[in-house]
């Protein structure tokens, strides 16, 4: 991947929901009472996301959302890492801006004053291990234009923006401004798809999006089919390398395919012992990916990249590394 490598910040910036996730222990019948669906989640209200969180058991608050965990990815893998999310001026918008920047990734969106609160997922852990999820997205879907740093976004290699965020229009209107603010300065815009339910929910203006702005795609099989309409992957790729610099789809246990014109380059997924929890792994396969392409690695390596942090990520808790990932490609021969 070749562009202009004048006055370089950072490696990826990426623009998301920023949501702080909130991680307590519960017993079934404290989902029971809640009418709450075990192993489901829902988008709740912010009356409703009080509620629930003055119920919760003491537990863990930590800085989420998907691109916020690739980005932390980013770092940990040693590359420069900048982030443009929106938080309120709350107790939870300080727990994301601590953890983010903690992690090595540059943060300094202004906070919504006077509106919604911080988003939040408030998860419920039961006894086995299963996660029940109730999403209020508060100030994260209030991201607008006015939010795009066009500076920032100058600086950053590649500027990587989250499919969840093409529901609310105006956060739409924000991805096209930094789009259009990484190509004026000769950047890629790199989008991941998210969930095949936003690409069924705007199909036509992900792909109209996607033809004009974007110049690397992230996805999973689920994602792609849903983006073309068909379960015929070769047929998907093909359509999706006419429209793209380069793709990156991940298939599972089964690994991912880098696309490129008429390139289509396998890499295996990375063995792990026990799979714990798969929260994360696309986040942290973009991570990687993404960070191979800022460096200038071949396609095999960056997917080699990714591969590797999505293995670590399920291996364990939580959507975020636990060990540097840089040493860890180290141990497995893949330099930066």
């Amino acid at each position: 991947m070749t562009q202009n490598s004048t006055d370089v910040r950072f490696d990826v910036l990426a623009v998301g929901n920023a949501i702080v996730d909130v991680l307590a222990p519960c017993e079934a019948a404290f989902l029971e009472q809640r009418g709450l669906v075990p192993g489901s989640m829902q988008l709740v209200d912010e009356d409703q996301s009080a509620q629930l969180y003055d119920g919760m058991a003491p537990g863990v608050e930590a800085s989420g959302g998907s691109a916020g965990n690739t980005v932390a990815g980013v770092a940990s893998y040693g590359a420069r890492a900048a982030y443009i999310g929106k938080i309120a001026k709350d107790q939870l918008g300080e727990v994301f801006a601590h953890d983010i920047r903690a992690g090595g990734v540059h943060f300094d969106t202004p906070v919504l004053e006077g509106g919604a609160g911080t988003g939040r997922c408030l998860i419920n852990v039961t006894h086995d291990g299963q996660r029940t999820m109730c999403t209020f997205l508060g100030a994260a879907n209030q991201l607008t234009v006015a939010d795009i740093d066009e500076a920032l976004i100058g600086s950053s290699a590649i500027v990587y923006l989250e499919g969840y965020l093409f529901d609310p229009a105006p956060a739409r209107a924000a991805f096209e401004a930094a789009a259009a603010a990484a190509h004026k300065a000769g950047r890629k815009v790199a989008i991941t798809l998210s969930d095949s339910f936003v690409v069924h929910r705007w199909r036509a203006e992900l792909l109209d999006f996607i033809k004009a702005s974007a110049d690397i795609v992230l996805a999973n099989e689920a994602e792609l089919a849903a983006l073309f309409e068909t379960e015929d992957f070769d047929a998907a790729a093909d359509q999706l390398a006419a429209i793209v610099e380069i793709a990156a789809v991940t298939r599972g246990a089964h690994g991912s395919v880098i696309i490129s014109g008429e390139q289509r380059v396998a890499v295996a997924a990375f063995a792990v012992d026990k799979v714990l929890d798969t929260t994360g792994a696309g986040d942290q396969y973009a991570a990687g990916f993404l960070v191979g392409l800022a460096r200038g690695l071949s396609l095999e390596d960056a997917g080699k990249l990714g591969s590797l942090a999505a293995s670590e990520v399920i291996a364990h808790w939580g959507p975020r590394p636990q060990v540097k990932l840089v040493e860890l490609a180290a141990e497995h021969g893949l330099t930066l």
